[in-house]
């Protein structure tokens, strides 16, 4: 994967990064959210895109 594209998703409640996704930057300019399952708190948790 182009590592331009790429993007890290850290749970909101621990802060512990989770998952590795990618994303048009060109389209999208606001940062990515997505409700995840956090394997450190146990539940789906909304993570949301870090730099």
């Amino acid at each position: 994967m182009s590592q331009d594209n790429m993007i890290k998703l850290e749970c909101a409640e621990c802060k512990r990064v989770n998952y590795y996704s990618r994303k048009n930057k060109k389209t999208l300019k606001s940062r990515l959210e997505l409700k995840k399952f956090c394997k450190f708190c146990g539940k789906h948790i909304p993570h949301k895109e870090t730099k």
